[in-house]
């Protein structure tokens, strides 16, 4: 029950009115409001049984004075809140500054808060309500500093919810960290080769948090990092500050009137990291505060095990990649190597198109190129088995013909094994220097497009070699051809992703052999790089950025003995009109 709710309305006339609902006893009733007897100046109020008992069990206080200010009545509650108010006596000797004044009013007073409120009666009388608002303002602040720490976890999940790169989620924890937990935040990782990073979010008053990061050897950690790396919070909170600004962490902060926690960031099976947090003097870390840097930490923790596997897994997939690239051809005796390659899915690098060389110990070269059924990874590492056995293989047969058929037996078995059905097509070459100073290329075929020679004349030949897939029937027929190159003739190896490329004024158009003719004809003396990259250009200027299977291109030209051919300042043939308009002529 409150004052208000039987003071109702002064009348006027001296009376306080109050509803029917809550009354004195031995008063009349009446269906909405009953009234109090006439308060005179002079009346002692207390000396009414029925309104003492009415004023003691209302939450609020009452004081009456006078137009004199002499205070005429104080009920119990009032007496309890205020002890100072004494009754008979001037209500200004209470020594209380609110009481002086005319509005209402909130303080703290005795440990309580109190809020008072002032009405007029009549014949300058006036009453004073004075009420203990402490649980309820507890309740209040309670209540608006559960939102804000909710806010801020809300605020941190959204901030962190995707991290891709461990060192833009660690910066990203300290700047949060600031000044929502702390007035300094240090971020320390869990060390890797003997070294530990952190980073550290401060700021200068009311400016943005500024980050900066370092690195520390594993041994010059603070002993309190350590234990929270071991998944303990220390317990020797004196230190904390001390040790921090050791480690030059504290710019700007007071040491001595500083206050500190540290806490750890989980990870899968050990703290990621820990998360130091610092305050100026008069901002202690109470058990809410406590808890929040705990929730904060957690959700850090999250983000930061979510990026440090996210790397770890990248690492790991631009090792493999790197391994399933094709490797450049190892230098061969008498002849210079030209190559190109272009993946279908760029963003994989990797692709089912292959190629390299190996030396042989006579001083000649094992050479290949081929294509495998599929795209993207699989096919990738499909490519990766044929090269692993290809490099074992060609140690014990050199013989093209007779090399193919192994790695048909080897890939069968393979396949087989593992329920793929997969397989792939080649050109396998033995190259060895010739006594004119030319190369000697002995050419096996499996199932892929035929090698074409560019003559010193000009001429551009197609290398009558057929065979079947590698890799689907056991014993295939495997075809075998030798071809010379004299100096400065060259042998241009190719996948169907040349041949096949689609484009053209409809863009469904094949760029088609004749158009691989066309482009390499007057090439005959470019360096075998720059044939190689001449064949990928025009293929895909072709494409003109459409969707294209995977592009490979090896190119072996017989320099001779010194290794050197002359210098190619011939022009390239140029374009003719149905270059210009996305076609090379049939």
């Amino acid at each position: 029950m409150t004052a208000s709710d039987v003071r109702g309305s002064d009348p006027g006339d001296g009376r306080i009115s109050t509803t029917s609902a809550v009354r004195a006893p031995g008063w009349p009733a009446a269906t909405a409001t009953s009234d109090l007897p006439p308060l005179a100046p002079d009346l002692d109020v207390a000396a009414v049984p029925e309104w003492s008992e009415v004023v003691e069990h209302f939450r609020e206080g009452l004081i009456v004075c006078d137009a004199d200010g002499v205070v005429r009545q104080v009920s119990p509650v009032a007496e309890r809140l205020l002890p100072e108010v004494a009754l008979g006596e001037v209500l200004a000797a209470a020594g209380l500054e609110p009481l002086r004044g005319d509005g209402p009013a909130e303080f703290t007073h005795h440990g309580r808060r109190l809020r008072l409120r002032q009405v007029p009666l009549s014949r300058a009388r006036r009453c004073w309500y004075v009420e203990d608002v402490t649980e309820s303002v507890s309740r209040a602040d309670a209540l608006l500093a559960e939102r804000a720490r909710s806010l801020f976890l809300a605020v941190v999940g959204e901030k962190l919810g995707n991290p891709l790169h461990p060192d833009r989620a660690a910066a990203a924890v300290a700047r949060l960290a600031v000044p929502a937990v702390a007035d300094v935040a240090v971020l320390v990782l869990a060390p890797r080769a003997g070294r530990a990073r952190w980073w550290r979010a401060a700021r200068a008053d009311d400016e943005t948090p500024t980050v900066d990061t370092g690195v520390l050897p594993a041994t010059a950690l603070p002993a309190a990092i350590e234990t929270g790396l071991a998944g303990a919070e220390p317990h020797t909170l004196d230190w904390l500050v001390e040790q921090a600004a050791e480690a030059g962490w504290l710019p700007g902060l007071d040491v001595p009137g500083a206050t500190a926690r540290v806490v750890p960031l989980p990870g899968r099976e050990a703290p990621v990291g820990v998360l130091l947090v610092a305050r100026r003097a008069g901002r202690w870390y109470d058990e809410a505060d406590i808890d929040l840097v705990r929730a904060f930490a957690a959700r850090a923790g999250a983000a930061l095990t979510t990026a440090l596997l996210y790397r770890e897994q990248a690492e790991v997939a631009d090792t493999l990649q790197a391994s399933l690239l094709p490797v450049e051809p190892a230098p061969v005796s008498g002849g210079q190597w030209g190559t190109a390659y272009r993946p279908a899915q760029a963003g994989l690098r990797i692709g089912g198109d292959f190629y390299g060389s190996h030396r042989l110990a006579d001083g000649g070269s094992v050479f290949f190129l081929g294509d495998v059924s599929g795209k993207g990874v699989e096919a990738a590492v499909f490519t990766g088995q044929l090269r692993q056995c290809l490099h074992a293989l060609h140690r014990v047969e050199s013989q093209p013909g007779r090399l193919l058929k192994l790695l048909n037996d080897a890939l069968l078995e393979t396949t087989q094994a593992h329920g793929q059905g997969r397989f792939a097509t080649m050109v396998l070459g033995v190259s060895r220097p010739h006594r004119d100073g030319g190369l000697t290329l002995t050419l096996a075929g499996g199932g892929h497009l035929p090698p074409l020679v560019l003559r010193e004349s000009g001429a551009v030949e197609v290398v009558p070699l057929s065979g079947m897939l590698i890799g689907v029937v056991p014993d295939p027929r495997i075809g075998e051809v030798t071809v010379h190159l004299a100096p400065g003739e060259t042998c241009l190896l190719y996948s169907d992703g040349v041949t096949e490329a689609r484009g053209g004024r409809r863009g469904d158009e094949q760029f088609g052999a004749d158009r691989l003719f066309t482009a390499v004809a007057g090439c005959h003396r470019m360096p075998a790089a720059a044939l190689a990259e001449r064949v990928e250009q025009v293929t895909c200027d072709w494409l003109a950025h459409g969707d294209h299977d995977d592009i490979a291109v090896l190119a072996l030209r017989a320099t001779g003995p010194a290794g050197r051919v002359s210098r190619h300042l011939h022009a390239v043939p140029g374009p003719t009109n149905a270059d210009r308009t996305g076609e090379l002529p049939a």
